[in-house]
């Protein structure tokens, strides 16, 4: 895994310190190790959890929140070697996969990032706090086959989980039952759960409830002597932002030949833009 670059694990860390006076260790329960979820009854549950792969070239994690809306990271509609969007008609939700088999294949018809992300700009506490997007789905796929997951705001003390795909193990749902959140600011929220690159818009769940609720899901993160560090977004404002873009068109990428896509708004490039990328979480296919 490619580290995020010195100053930024340093800035985000000072900015959530600065954020939450409090140390949160105390509160720390032990880390599990990832389980893989390869047979039919383990994926039970978590079939809301999928994967996107976005036209052959790389994949992410997504999760259903309505039978017809994916919620991933904004970041993972971007194709970094164009500079363009992911064209939505070359991008699939593959719902609860293991191996090759899937609960239900979703094809994307509409993607909308949040207004306040940036695209090809460097991994930041602003870029982290807006890294969200959502996919339309052309056809929902039925709450039966794989019942979406609310989004809330974390509880004080929940217990935290993440599912997600990753490199070595991108056909296999993997489950982490307890992790922590590390620290926090009104924005941005720090894990020690054990993610990589693929597990980005990964779903981060608080188990304190009935049913379990996305809390946040991975922008971006690295690992060092200590362990893995990963940064996400608090989520139930952002959500509203984008289900109310898709209500009004605004900054929406249609799938090509629908209608004129979207013009998104970015900045210049610098020369560090490739190790940046490398920071994300995405994970890029390659051929067998």
């Amino acid at each position: 895994m490619m580290r995020i670059k010195s100053p930024f694990a340093t800035v985000v860390l000072a900015l959530l310190v600065a954020f939450s006076p409090a140390a949160t260790q105390a509160q720390d329960q032990i880390s599990t190790a990832l389980e893989s979820l390869d047979r039919r009854d383990q994926v039970l549950g978590w079939e809301a959890v999928g994967r996107i792969d976005m036209a052959n070239a790389a994949f992410c994690t997504g999760t259903l929140i309505a039978p017809d809306l994916v919620l991933t990271a904004a970041h993972c509609l971007f194709d970094t070697r164009t500079k363009q969007p992911y064209d939505p008609a070359g991008m699939q939700f593959r719902a609860g996969l293991r191996d090759t088999k899937t609960i239900a294949v979703g094809r994307v018809r509409r993607a909308v990032p949040h207004p306040g992300y940036v695209p090809f700009t460097p991994v930041s506490t602003a870029s982290i706090a807006h890294d969200i997007a959502l996919l339309e789905l052309a056809e929902p796929i039925p709450a039966g086959r794989a019942a979406p997951f609310a989004v809330a705001a974390p509880s004080a003390g929940g217990k935290i989980s993440v599912v997600s795909y990753a490199r070595n193990r991108a056909d296999t749902l993997s489950w982490q039952r307890a992790c922590n959140i590390k620290d926090r600011s009104a924005t941005i929220l720090a894990f020690d759960c054990d993610v990589d690159h693929g597990s980005s818009g990964a779903p981060v769940f608080d188990l304190s409830g009935n049913r379990a609720k996305i809390i946040s899901i991975i922008s971006a993160g690295h690992r060092d002597k200590d362990g893995a560090v990963s940064y996400g977004m608090q989520l139930p404002d952002l959500v509203a932002d984008l289900k109310a873009a898709l209500r009004s068109g605004k900054g929406v990428v249609l799938a090509r030949g629908d209608a004129p896509r979207a013009q998104i708004r970015r900045i210049g490039v610098g020369s560090d833009d490739k190790a940046t990328t490398g920071a994300r979480f995405v994970k890029a296919r390659t051929a067998p």
